[in-house]
């Protein structure tokens, strides 16, 4: 149907990704942890967003271009490690100086920010991208004329799940915020460690190759 097939074995291929550790994974903890739930929302909703974008990018075959072109690749590759280092980097400085960000309601702005930040991280990470590109048509029906149909319904389920298990990691990871709250220096470092995962995963994806 539509173009589809094989969309029970596409189901639980997207369960077991979407649970399997990644860049996405640790990012959304990471902000949970570091700044309460509200950011973990804003920021899961960002890379939800990017993982809509990079739908979109393989159905229109852009994504092509990342995966045949070794300039295009760094350039995304670097652009989104220089990105995840300066993010880590604002925490840790923000630790230092003792500066508690504020998710209060009515300053939607902080909440816009991590939700655009979440995109970015999402969308300048090319191997998202090779990603789409190499899992999605294993389950479009062969010689099928409009291909965009089948990979936008493919991503929009991917979505779905995805941002379920993103709104699970989320309220995990407020949970342990709350048990560690109450304390200053717990606080502290789980802000530290949050910059640091952070800094770790642009590392990561600078070091990533593009095969």
């Amino acid at each position: 149907m539509f173009g589809i097939e094989s969309f029970s074995l596409f189901l639980v291929s997207c369960l077991v990704l979407n649970v399997t550790p990644g860049q996405d994974t640790f990012y959304i903890v990471g902000r949970s942890i570091a700044q309460g739930k509200r950011a973990g929302m804003a920021s899961a909703l960002g890379i939800m967003t990017g993982v809509l974008v990079h739908t979109l990018f393989a159905a229109m075959g852009l994504s092509v271009i990342l995966a045949t072109s070794s300039v295009a690749f760094s350039i995304v590759k670097y652009a989104g490690a220089a990105y995840l280092v300066w993010m880590g980097l604002q925490l840790l400085r923000n630790e230092k100086g003792h500066q508690e960000p504020s998710f209060e309601p009515g300053k939607g702005d902080s909440h816009w920010k991590l939700y655009r930040q979440g995109v970015l991280t999402n969308v300048l990470n090319p191997k998202v991208a090779l990603f789409f590109l190499s899992f999605l048509p294993q389950f479009v029906s062969p010689g099928i004329d409009r291909v965009f149909i089948p990979f936008l319904l493919l991503g929009l389920v991917f979505f779905t799940t995805g941002s379920l298990w993103c709104l699970f990691l989320v309220y995990g990871a407020s949970w342990l915020r709350l048990r560690f709250q109450s304390r200053s220096s717990s606080g502290a470092w789980l802000k530290r460690l949050s910059g640091a995962l952070f800094i770790g995963l642009g590392l990561k994806l600078a070091l990533t190759n593009q095969h």
